[in-house]
């Protein structure tokens, strides 16, 4: 009986020996190349050796996994930028998607589109008339007050104080009447580009796609890339030539200077005044692997500084972009 316990117990001790022995052989190794450059084998990475680019590996040295190099906290922010850029750029495009599909939807033709400019720029013009109209009416008022005024100065009295107050009240409504005025005509100006702006894409849009060469097709392209302030490498070389004049436009059109300039982004200084553009110019791919180059345009956080950068201002230097990479590239 005593026998057989030894026996079981030698059993029981090589089997766990074997288990163990194959535990050890089948434990995963790790290769990674250290400060000084040597290449280092070990089933275990010591937390100091962990911010290396490191393989794992299997027992027939078959790449199982690889773990990145750690990124530094300056590469993380650099991440967090480009990343929210390429989140600007699809807005952009996700926008411009949603505007196609309302255009193809709204109108069957550009003689739709022409008939419904007609209606909208009328229904402007009605909205200045009135506006006129009201400036006329103050200023006919003005007219009369200050005849009142000229009349008590002959007689040797004095202005009163209503009366004066009147004048004041009525100048300043004369003011309002001429803004308004003016932002009826921009409003008019605006809605007449943007409609133009919609015929371009929609003949765009409803192109022969058969026939693709056709120089207003390749207008309209270029007006979608110049909305977005976009760049699309043809070739790597063209892309080096064109991320190098990228910083000469910035240094064109920004008010701040630039604050981060790497491979991949170029960002000026965050705004800090209404009057403020800062401008980053990104590196990004498309679903393609195409190289893009981005045009971000920021403002301050502010009324005035929303209305800049809604600005025909802000427009023109976005639409400038594209014209101004292919001319530096020789495009």
């Amino acid at each position: 009986m005593q026998t057989r316990t030894f026996s079981a117990s030698i059993f029981l001790v090589c089997f766990l020996f074997l288990c163990g022995s194959q535990s050890a052989l089948a434990k995963k190794m790790y290769r990674w190349v250290n400060e000084n450059g040597e290449t280092v084998f070990s089933d275990q990475v010591p937390p100091e050796q962990s911010q290396y680019r490191r393989e794992s590996l299997s027992d027939k040295g078959r790449v199982l996994a690889v773990t990145e190099k750690a990124k530094t906290k300056e590469q993380q922010a650099m991440d967090e930028r480009l990343s929210t850029l390429k989140k600007a750029q699809e807005e952009i495009i996700a926008q411009q998607q949603a505007n196609d599909k309302v255009l193809l939807s709204t109108f069957r033709n550009v003689k739709d589109m022409e008939e419904s400019i007609d209606a909208t720029l009328q229904s402007l013009d009605a909205q200045r008339n009135v506006a006129q109209g009201n400036l006329k009416r103050v200023e006919n008022q003005l007219g009369i007050q200050q005849k009142k005024a000229a009349e008590l100065e002959r007689n040797g009295k004095k202005m009163t104080k209503d009366l004066l107050s009147d004048i004041k009240q009525t100048e300043a409504q004369i003011q309002v009447a001429y803004a308004e005025i003016n932002k009826q005509i921009e409003k008019k100006n605006r809605a007449k580009a943007e409609f133009e702006a919609d015929i371009e894409r929609f003949t765009f849009l409803t192109r022969d796609h058969k026939d693709p060469s056709k120089e207003s097709d390749k207008i309209a392209e270029n007006k979608v890339a110049d909305d977005m302030g976009l760049y699309t490498c043809r070739t790597d070389e063209l892309c080096v030539k064109a991320w190098m004049s990228a910083h000469e436009f910035i240094k064109t059109h920004a008010t701040t200077p630039i604050d981060t300039d790497t491979d991949k982004l170029i960002l000026g200084r965050a705004p800090a005044t209404d009057s403020d553009l800062s401008l980053a110019i990104s590196k990004i791919e498309d679903e393609n692997k195409k190289q893009q180059i981005f045009l971000n345009i920021r403002c301050w956080e502010s009324s005035a500084g929303t209305e800049l950068c809604a600005s025909q201002k802000v427009r023109d230097i976005r639409t400038a972009f594209r014209p101004f990479i292919e001319a530096a590239v020789g495009e």
